[in-house]
């Protein structure tokens, strides 16, 4: 990964890879933020 690919994530608790995984959740299905967080729940990935 470069770093330019690093930077927009820089500072966040999360790793980059999941926050990633999250907004495509997000912007791909019609979910709210709700029941994206349920379902990385659901896999044992806890956010808040």
């Amino acid at each position: 990964m470069t770093s330019a690919t690093k930077a927009p994530y820089a500072g966040h608790r999360f790793p980059p890879e999941l926050i990633s995984h999250t907004v495509w959740l997000y912007f791909r299905f019609p979910l709210s933020l709700r029941m994206v967080e349920e379902m990385l729940a659901f896999r044992g990935i806890e956010v808040s």
